[in-house]
C-alpha cells in the first residue's frame, strides 16, 4: 500500500507542479509527518523531489524530470505494447514506430494475442484509411467534411467536428458537432463515403450523454424466433431482452428505430422470424417479400 501511495504522490506533483503537505495528507489520507516521510523515500530512490518554505512554497519535483522506465510494472509494460499492437493494424506508420522504440526501451516484446480491422470484408485499404483520417481529426481538432447516406438513402455534404470515435453494437461511430445542423449528432462511419480533412481547427466540447432508445422515441418491436436462432439472438440482444419459451423458442423484445434499415434487418432472418408487435410491421414485411420474390422469381 505504501508503495503503491509512493507512485501516486510522484503522479499528483508532476501534474500539480507544486502541493502542499497538508494538501497531500488529506489526499491520501495520511499525517503530514508521513508524508514527510514519503518525501524521503522518493527522495532516497534517486527523485530530483524537494521542498521549498515560505508564503509559495511546497512539495516540488524537479522540472522537466521525467520518470524512469523502471517505474513501470512489467504488466503495464504489457499493457501498453499490447493497446499500441491493437492501434498498428490500421498500417499507422507513427504507432508502429512507437510500439518499436518502447520495445527497446522495455526490452520486452509484446504478446501477439489480439488483431484489430476496422474494414468490412471486401474493402480493407479504403475502410481503414477512413478510420484513419477522422482519428486524426478527432486528435488534432480539425474539421472534416464528409459525404454521409442516411438511413433512407439520402446523400449529403457536412462539415463536422469529430469529437470521439465510439463503436457501439458492432458498429463504429463519430461523434461530432454538425455545423450544418447547428446541433450533435452520431454518424455511423460505415455510411461516410467520402472525406476530407480541412484546414480549420476547432475547440473541442464535451458530447452530451446518449439517451437510451426508449428515451429517443423508438418504439418496442417484440419478435418471436426458433430455437435454431438461438446463436444470433444472443448475439444481437441483451440477456434481459431475451424470454426463452419452453418450446424452445425466443422472444425478443426492443426498442428499435422503425425505418428502412429495421426492415433489413428483420428480412435478414428470413422465414426465422415472426412479427409480434407493432402488428402492421407484418403487413410491410410481408409487401417487401412480395417485391422481392417478384424480382428473382423464375
Amino acid at each position: 500500500m505504501k508503495e503503491s501511495r509512493l507512485f501516486k504522490i510522484i503522479y499528483f506533483i508532476l501534474e500539480k507542479g507544486r502541493v502542499t503537505a497538508p494538501e497531500l495528507a488529506e489526499k491520501f489520507e495520511v499525517s503530514v509527518r508521513t508524508i514527510y516521510r514519503d518525501v524521503d523515500v522518493i527522495s532516497s530512490a534517486g527523485i530530483p523531489i524537494y521542498v521549498t518554505t515560505g508564503r509559495s512554497g511546497g512539495i516540488q519535483i524537479l522540472d522537466n524530470y521525467v520518470l524512469d522506465k523502471a517505474f513501470f510494472s512489467d504488466k503495464e509494460k504489457h499493457d501498453i505494447l499490447s493497446a499500441l499492437q491493437s492501434l498498428s493494424v490500421i498500417d499507422n506508420t507513427y504507432e508502429r514506430e512507437l510500439l518499436t522504440k518502447l520495445s527497446a526501451l522495455f526490452n520486452t516484446q509484446p504478446e501477439n494475442w489480439i488483431e484489430v480491422d476496422f474494414s468490412r470484408w471486401s474493402s480493407k485499404t479504403q475502410d481503414n484509411a477512413k478510420f484513419e483520417q477522422l482519428k486524426n481529426a478527432t486528435i488534432n481538432h480539425k474539421v472534416v467534411t464528409i459525404v454521409y447516406v442516411s438511413s433512407y438513402f439520402k446523400k449529403t455534404k457536412r462539415n463536422i467536428q469529430p469529437l470521439k470515435l465510439y463503436y457501439k453494437s458492432k458498429e463504429w461511430y463519430v461523434k461530432a458537432y454538425c455545423t450544418e445542423k447547428n446541433d450533435f449528432r452520431l454518424f455511423k462511419i460505415n455510411r461516410i463515403i467520402d472525406c476530407e480533412i480541412l484546414d480549420e481547427d476547432f475547440i473541442p466540447v464535451e458530447f452530451p450523454e446518449l439517451q437510451d432508445a426508449e428515451q429517443n422515441g423508438y418504439n418496442k418491436i417484440v419478435l418471436r424466433f426458433p430455437k435454431e436462432m438461438a446463436y444470433r439472438v444472443y448475439d444481437e440482444f441483451t440477456e434481459d431482452e431475451i424470454t426463452k419459451q419452453e418450446n424452445g423458442d425466443f422472444i425478443a423484445a426492443a426498442y428499435m428505430p422503425e425505418d428502412t434499415w429495421l426492415i433489413g434487418y428483420l428480412l435478414s432472418y428470413g422465414v426465422y422470424v415472426e412479427v409480434i408487435e407493432p402488428a402492421y410491421l407484418r403487413k410491410v414485411l410481408s409487401d417487401e417479400a412480395k417485391k422481392i420474390y417478384e424480382k428473382y422469381k423464375p
